[in-house]
């Protein structure tokens, strides 16, 4: 997955928008802050290789 380019700032003004949420001013800096922490953290996982020949269970169980 290729991240280069991602505005983590401009990805959570258009989130905003589109969920309709009035994110005040005072906030901004802090949910950016935790979207970036969430992009380094989801980078574990989707930057894990999967082998190609690996199959999808069809019914999760815990």
């Amino acid at each position: 997955m290729e991240s280069q380019g991602f505005d983590v700032g401009e990805y959570v003004e258009q989130m905003a928008w589109l969920v309709d949420l009035r994110l005040r001013d005072e906030y901004r800096d802090g949910v950016v802050a935790n979207f970036e922490r969430i992009k380094a953290i989801a980078s574990l996982v989707t930057e894990f290789p999967i082998p190609e020949d690996i199959e999808v269970a069809p019914v999760f169980e815990p």
